[in-house]
């Protein structure tokens, strides 16, 4: 389904930067299918490629912080909605206790490695079913996605070891993070 959105994007706008743009924006696929797309398919310089990708992957973050609870709210009133709901509460609850062991590194770590069901979009989600502070969570998110979108852009530029040495690196970052939050509750 992901694959058809976005060749119907390419088929429809002509601008390789505005489709990075829009794809980068898609729940799902996001920044991970995007950067991909403009670097490997597009041919663009990988700084504009990232920056464009990244930009586009922030845009929904605040909407869905501040308007997923009351959207759902008006569309948990029907059937389908309330199931729907409960979904997204379930999900959101499998990773409470990662995310507020971890408080905002948690949920940062959550968005910055590029695997399916992380990204932008979920840890939005999870902040806004937690009920996590907005402009807290925003800038975790944001950061996440900046990390992401280095791993992404190494991926895309040097195949899988690039993807492996930036991994590395970050878990290095991660674990110096977590150790001195460690100290500090100590």
């Amino acid at each position: 389904m992901s694959e058809r959105i976005i060749q119907f994007i390419q088929h429809s706008i002509h601008n390789k930067e505005l489709v990075t743009f829009i794809v980068s924006m898609l729940p799902i696929v996001e920044l991970r299918a995007a950067i991909p797309l403009a670097i490997l398919y597009y041919k663009l310089n990988f700084v504009k490629a990232y920056v464009i990708a990244v930009l586009g992957n922030l845009i929904p973050i605040y909407p869905i912080l501040y308007l997923l609870i009351p959207v759902m709210n008006v569309f948990a009133k029907t059937r389908l909605g309330r199931k729907f709901y409960a979904r997204l509460e379930e999900k959101a609850e499998n990773q409470r206790e990662k995310i507020e062991k971890y408080e905002m590194l948690g949920l940062l770590l959550f968005v910055a490695i590029p695997l399916p069901g992380t990204g932008a979009w979920t840890g939005a989600t999870i902040a806004a079913i937690l009920r996590l502070n907005p402009h807290k969570s925003f800038v975790a998110i944001a950061i996440g996605v900046f990390v992401a979108g280095v791993i992404v852009t190494a991926f895309s530029l040097l195949g899988m070891w690039g993807a492996i040495i930036a991994g590395i690196i970050l878990i290095i970052f991660a674990i110096k993070a977590l150790q001195s939050k460690l100290i500090k509750e100590d």
